[in-house]
């Protein structure tokens, strides 16, 4: 096991899963993907009081639509289970090496109660500190098996030095070193016996045989806890590779005000599960080359951890909306329908041809949700102002466009064959026969079968959508708004 490379994936069950634990999860699945290794989930489900009905359901649900799979988990024993913590701790693991390190003088009981411990409080700056002053350490064997027998609450502290330094090395960080004083004696076991988040991730970590360990940033002052730790019970430490803070625009953290800070959130905002993966892959990192759109598996080939940047990554919406806009237009014709039908649908209920309306829209939108905007005048015409009409470089105005819609209406009437080549033919001859420039003609008629300055397709394409009698109907509109307005 251990010249694999073993990576894991250790979420906490608190409800939707942030970008920057989706972060997590994709690198730490990239650096084992890439050298052949082993990819772990593990449920850290510790904290009780934070934990969330259906929040085991939505990390699966996730790793599943990015495609990140796990070779070992809750539901695929690798034979390093459990692989939840709370089950981990019902097995009296976290006890079991709690003891032994008190065994060893690397931790100790402590019975101090609430009021004790909020004495110890101070300010440091303008941040309120407790550093535990171990009280406890001191305590006799016969004082302590006297407070456990009189059944007196209790946590396990790590006892780590007054004197010194402790150095670890992180592999975008480099080595850092903190002087033992400032180290507090962390809580190991919790009153209630469960183990708190720092301790029980060694222990497990260790016991899973994870060689890699993926975290944000904000771990790195844990981390000289986590090495005396190693140190404590003669364990090889693992790589550690701490992330970049993630912000947003205005470099504030990303918070769940911001509307898309989780994989759902942007799920549901219209964004694919591909772009959402390729676009969270370049929140740190970039491959050599600087390519930026890249499937799951160019990721894995091209995916070297120590290019991770040190400075945090800002969440560019603009650049994750171009991503999925470059990503629709990859989609294929039955996958890119099944996503914009349903928009389609749900604006435009005449009988008209759906699929068209959405193949019209496939190179214009950045998320699907764009579409219901951008057709809504395919079902009814909107209310618009005449000056639509007037177009400088088309050289259109109300005056010209009246005459140029009266003039071909009759011939519209005439004709039969509304398909897009159809009506080209015959808007063609008719240019040519009045020696008008295509816009003199295509303007107004645009702007007649759709009320609108923007439109997707001109007026050969929505034409042939709306079919001859509803194209003619606003035809006719058009140039009763035109004599009013020119009268």
């Amino acid at each position: 096991m251990a010249n694999k490379i073993r990576t894991r994936f250790a979420p906490s069950p608190t409800g939707r899963m942030h970008v920057g634990n989706l972060r997590t999860a994709l690198y730490a699945y990239l650096i084992t993907r890439h050298e052949g290794g082993d990819f772990i989930l593990r449920i850290e489900d510790t904290d009780q009081e934070r934990y969330m009905e259906g929040a085991v359901d939505i990390i699966y649900r996730t790793l599943a639509m990015t495609g990140l799979t796990h070779d070992e988990g809750p539901d695929k024993d690798g034979g390093c289970g459990p692989y939840v913590q709370s089950e981990r701790q019902k097995a009296g693991i976290y006890l079991k090496y709690a003891k032994e390190l008190i065994e060893k003088g690397e931790a100790y009981y402590c019975f101090c109660d609430k009021e004790r411990l909020e004495s110890l409080h101070q300010t440091v700056g303008d941040k309120e500190v407790a550093m535990y002053d171990k009280h406890c350490l001191h305590l006799s064997p016969e004082e302590i098996e006297a407070n456990l027998a009189a059944g007196k609450p209790w946590v396990i502290r790590q006892n780590i030095p007054n004197e010194g330094t402790t150095t670890f090395h992180d592999e975008i960080y480099g080595d850092i070193t903190v002087p033992n004083a400032e180290l507090d004696d962390m809580i190991l076991i919790k009153s209630d016996g469960y183990p708190t988040y720092n301790f029980a991730n060694v222990v497990d970590d260790h016991l899973m045989g994870i060689t890699h360990v993926v975290r944000g940033n904000e771990y790195l002052s844990s981390s000289p806890k986590y090495t005396r730790l190693y140190e404590a019970f003669g364990w090889k430490e693992p790589i550690y590779v701490h992330c970049p803070l993630i912000t947003d625009e205005n470099h504030q953290k990303l918070s769940k005000r911001s509307g898309h800070s989780s994989y759902e959130d942007l799920i549901e905002q219209g964004f694919l599960n591909e772009a959402v993966v390729n676009f969270v892959a370049l929140l740190g990192w970039s491959p050599e080359d600087n390519q930026e759109i890249m499937s799951l598996e160019e990721l894995i080939r091209k995916f070297d951890y120590h290019h991770i940047n040190k400075s945090p990554a800002v969440f560019d919406m603009t650049k994750l909306r171009w991503m999925n806009g470059e990503y629709i237009k990859a989609m294929d014709e039955e996958a890119y329908l099944e996503k914009a039908l349903p928009v389609v649908r749900s604006v435009v209920t005449r009988d008209v041809d759906v699929v068209k309306i959405a193949d019209l829209m496939k190179t214009r939108i950045e998320v699907f949700p764009e579409i219901a905007e951008a057709i809504d005048f395919f079902e009814e015409l909107p209310e618009y102002d005449v000056s639509m009409y007037t177009h400088k470089k088309m050289k259109t105005n109300t005056e010209n466009s009246l005459e140029v819609l009266n003039d071909i209406l009759p011939r519209l009437e005439a004709w039969e064959d509304y398909s897009m080549d159809g009506l080209k033919e015959m808007v063609s001859s008719y240019v040519a026969e009045k020696e008008l420039k295509n816009g003199r003609v295509l303007w107004p008629l645009r702007t007649a079968v759709s009320g609108k300055q923007m439109t997707p397709g001109g007026a050969y394409e929505i034409m042939e959508i709306l079919g001859k009698d509803e194209s003619l109907r606003r035809i006719r509109l058009g140039i009763e708004k035109l004599k009013e307005a020119t009268e």
